[in-house]
C-alpha cells in the first residue's frame, strides 16, 4: 500500500486574553509548537495516525480530538472526495492555558487545506479551526485560535460577522510563560465565571483594556502597565493557582510590564523588557519554588509568527 500526498503544518502554542483581554485578545507564543502531518487516502473520512511529543496518545474519534474536528469540518465544506490520516507530534502541552487544543485544530486545518485540489486563504480557514477547538469547549472561545492561526497579538473585533484584527506589538518586550505541574480545564474554568459584574468592575475593566490596546498601537509601555491587570476574571479564577499572588507580585517587583493568568491558568504569562526579563523571569521561578511548585519557563517575542505549512510533498512513499 502506498501513502498519498501528504502535508506538514505547525501552529504555535497562545496566550489566551492576555490578562486584560477575556475572549477578545490572543497573543501568539510560538515558543512551542504542534505539528501536523496529514495524509490523503483514498477512503473519505479523517482517521488518527501517531501520536508524539508531550502526548502519548490522543482520542481517535473527530468528536473528541480538535485536530481530527477541524479537518473533518474542511473536508466537509469543501466537497472533498478523499479522506485524511492525521499524526500529531504535540510541543504544546494541554490543558495548561498554552492553547493546546487550538494548535492542534489550526495545525489540521492548515495541512490538510494544503492537500485540497484548490486551497483556502488562511484567513478562511477560521470556521474550520473553531470548528475543531468547540471539541475542547462549547461554544468555543476565539482568543487562542486566532491567535495561532495569524500570529501576533490578535483582536477579535466581532464573532458575527466575524472580525479579526491583528494590533502592533512593542518593541524590546518579551512574553514569558511559567506552565507549573497542575491541570486547568477550560470547559471547568470558565464554569467558575459569574454571569454579572458591579458596573464599577465593568467600567474599571474597560478602562484597562482600552489603555493596553491604546499602550500597543503607540508604543507607550507605560499605558501598556496601566492596562495589563486583569479586575474582571482573575480575581475570580485565582483560587485555582494559590502561588499565582505571590508569582505575580514577583514579577512586577522585578519589572514586568503585566503578569496574569494565560488564558484559563494554570500557566502564568509576564510581559518584561527584554533588557530585564532575566530578571523577571528568576523572580517568577523562585516563587513558584517557595509555593513547592517546580514551573517550566517558555520565551518567546510579543511578535510570534502563527500557523506555518512546513512541507507539501505530491510524491507517493512506501508505507
Amino acid at each position: 500500500m502506498a501513502d498519498g500526498p501528504m502535508a506538514i503544518a505547525s501552529a504555535p502554542a497562545s496566550i489566551g486574553n492576555v490578562g486584560v483581554g477575556f475572549d477578545v485578545l490572543g497573543l501568539a507564543f510560538d515558543a512551542a509548537r504542534d505539528r501536523v502531518t496529514a495524509v490523503r487516502e483514498a477512503v473519505a473520512g479523517v482517521r488518527l495516525g501517531t501520536v508524539s511529543g508531550l502526548a502519548a496518545s490522543l482520542p481517535a474519534a473527530p468528536d473528541s480530538n480538535t485536530a481530527l474536528a477541524a479537518a473533518q469540518a474542511l473536508l466537509g465544506a469543501t466537497g472533498a472526495e478523499f479522506g485524511v490520516r492525521l499524526s500529531i507530534d504535540k510541543g504544546v502541552p494541554l490543558s495548561a492555558g498554552m492553547g493546546g487544543s487550538a494548535a492542534s485544530a489550526v495545525a489540521a486545518a492548515a495541512a490538510v487545506n494544503a492537500l485540497l485540489p484548490a486551497p483556502l486563504e488562511i484567513a478562511d480557514l477560521l470556521p474550520f479551526a473553531l470548528a475543531g477547538e468547540r471539541v475542547s469547549c462549547d461554544p468555543p472561545p476565539w482568543d487562542n485560535v486566532v491567535a495561532a492561526l495569524f500570529g501576533g497579538l490578535v483582536l477579535v473585533a466581532r464573532e458575527e460577522p466575524g472580525q479579526v484584527h491583528r494590533l502592533p506589538v512593542p518593541k524590546d518586550v518579551v512574553s514569558l510563560l511559567f506552565h507549573p505541574p497542575v491541570k486547568t480545564e477550560t470547559s471547568a474554568a470558565r464554569k467558575m465565571l459569574r454571569a454579572e459584574v458591579p458596573l464599577r468592575t465593568a467600567v474599571e475593566h474597560s478602562r484597562r483594556l482600552a489603555a493596553f490596546v491604546a499602550g500597543c498601537a503607540t508604543g507607550d509601555a507605560e499605558l501598556i502597565r496601566a492596562g495589563l491587570e486583569d479586575i474582571l476574571v482573575e480575581p475570580q479564577r485565582a483560587p485555582l493557582l494559590p502561588a499565582l499572588a505571590p508569582v505575580k507580585a514577583a514579577a512586577l517587583g522585578a519589572g514586568a510590564l503585566g503578569c496574569s493568568f494565560s488564558g484559563s491558568g494554570p500557566s502564568v504569562f509576564a510581559w518584561a523588557p527584554a533588557g530585564g526579563a532575566d530578571a523577571v523571569a528568576a523572580a517568577m521561578a523562585a516563587a513558584f519554588r517557595t509555593a513547592g511548585l517546580e514551573a517550566v519557563c517558555y520565551r518567546a517575542p510579543v511578535e510570534s509568527a502563527g500557523v506555518r505549512l512546513e512541507a507539501a510533498l505530491a510524491c507517493e512513499r512506501a508505507a
